[in-house]
């Protein structure tokens, strides 16, 4: 099985999108760039409605990930158990897919034998420790984060100090919406450590509304602006993905 690049987007936020495109068909489309969307819903006293708890499932979905709500005393264990299971559930798709090529249509991994199932998720395993991980974190700074920010912040600090553990590479970059001047701004270009975020965290401000659609399409084009300039150094525009080409 060939090793690639796994690309997540972890979207942290506490409520409904108001402006742009729809975050549940922009979350698609990250899917059919190979891009798995997961989103975290933050709670504090109980403050996510049903239209915005909605919201947060139907994007994950749609991007083909996983979908969290918790408090935000709990957001970072939460932030570091979505992204390993998401890793691991992109590696399942990607054997069961392999699976339907070598064996049949209808193959998948939960109807082989257990001993060659242990063996397969020994590899799924080893993989979610060796294979290059992406994470682009999305973070609403919309009004009603103002005090939930500092705790963002912890979870993704302890987030880095977890997946820099792996043996594989590890590249993250941070978006925050709405931006300054923008629907997102990119507060963190791509970066093997998180904690580049210590000096910038302190001068965010929370305010205005919650662009989201948008927000996932401009990360969208950063994964697509950091494959191609790959390409470009490397002399090779065929970078594998896990999602697209195992």
């Amino acid at each position: 099985m060939k090793t690639g690049t796994l690309k997540q987007m972890l979207l942290i936020t506490d409520g409904c999108s108001n402006k742009g495109e729809d975050p549940v068909a922009m979350a698609a489309l990250a899917q059919e760039h190979g891009i798995t969307v997961n989103v975290i819903g933050v709670l504090e006293n109980d403050s996510i409605d049903e239209k915005g708890s909605m919201e947060i499932e139907g994007i994950a979905r749609a991007g083909g990930g996983i979908s969290q709500i918790v408090y935000s005393e709990n957001l970072s264990e939460t932030v570091q158990m979505v992204t390993r299971k998401a890793m691991t559930q992109t590696l399942q798709g990607v054997v069961n897919r392999e699976l339907r090529q070598i064996l049949s249509k209808d193959a998948s991994l939960e109807e082989l034998p257990p001993e060659q199932r242990g063996e397969v998720m020994d590899v799924v395993d080893e993989l979610g420790e060796t294979a290059e991980l992406q994470v682009a974190v999305l973070i609403d700074t919309s009004a009603s984060m103002k005090f939930k920010l500092p705790t963002v912040k912890e979870a993704l600090l302890d987030l880095s100090l977890s997946l820099n553990a792996r043996t594989g590479n590890n590249q993250f970059s941070v978006y925050i919406f709405p931006g300054k001047r923008a629907d997102a701004d990119q507060l963190v270009d791509w970066t093997p450590k998180l904690d580049a975020l210590t000096g910038v965290f302190p001068k965010l401000t929370a305010g205005g509304i919650t662009p989201t659609g948008p927000a996932i399409r401009e990360a969208i084009g950063m994964f697509k602006k950091k494959r191609s300039l790959r390409g470009l150094f490397a002399g090779d525009d065929d970078e594998q993905i896990l999602d697209e080409s195992m």
